[in-house]
């Protein structure tokens, strides 16, 4: 993508998130996610799963943003900017990020399988780094072996993603939570909903496997931003 063409399309991003407030699209994405429906499952030791003890800590019922750290301890956020590059130090990530938007039939899409290591940052979420939650996504294997999230589950609270912008800033970002959710109870405004601040959630599916329908579940890591430099 030129130069050009990556400045028309971030402002077609930023016009049409104006007129597709975050709030319809967690609407139209609460049934779930399906990132690989292809995925092999063929390995003799399937992608870790989240421990239980990685669950974020929910706040009470009146106040839901409580989850994580303290928003007094959260950076303010970044101008919009594409991602660019995703690094998980813990499970050796280091991938190119491109942009993936919503399928025909309202699935949040997927970067082409056929690259293992590449992830997807969904374009009618924030950029990473923004006020508000962004959406990087990445299958978990195919038809070869592992791909770029296949260590998603194994994320422990305290582990760093730094996301690399095409404005050249970086944006760091804190893992406060690790779960698995089934596809068929996603639950898509606890995932999706903006909680007032810089926030991050990167996706793979897991759970449980069969040859019928794949994955039953997705992976979601929760993550809020430490520094923006």
């Amino acid at each position: 993508m030129s130069a050009s063409e990556l400045a028309e399309w971030s402002e077609r991003e930023e016009r049409r998130r104006r007129r597709a407030p975050w709030g319809v699209l967690a609407l139209v994405l609460l049934t779930g996610v399906t990132l690989i429906r292809n995925g092999s499952g063929e390995f003799d030791v399937g992608p870790p799963q989240p421990a239980a003890a990685a669950a974020p800590a929910l706040g009470t019922r009146s106040a839901p943003s409580a989850e994580g750290p303290l928003r007094s301890s959260v950076p303010a956020g970044l101008s919009f900017s594409p991602a660019d590059r995703v690094r998980i130090p813990a499970i050796q990530v280091d991938a190119p990020v491109t942009p993936v938007g919503l399928e025909a039939d309202g699935w949040v899409g997927a970067p082409p399988p056929e690259d293992p290591n590449l992830a997807g940052w969904f374009t009618g979420a924030v950029s990473p780094g923004e006020k508000g939650t962004s959406v990087i996504v990445g299958h978990v294997d195919n038809n070869r072996g592992p791909a770029v999230f296949y260590g998603l589950g194994a994320l422990k609270k305290g582990d760093r993603i730094e996301v690399a912008r095409r404005d050249g800033r970086t944006a760091v970002f804190e893992v406060y939570g690790v779960e698995v959710f089934k596809k068929s109870k996603f639950p898509g405004d606890r995932v999706y909903g903006s909680r007032g601040t810089p926030e991050l959630r990167v996706i793979t599916c897991g759970g449980g496997f069969s040859e019928l329908n794949g994955y039953d579940g997705n992976v979601v890591v929760f993550a809020r931003l430490a520094t923006g430099a």
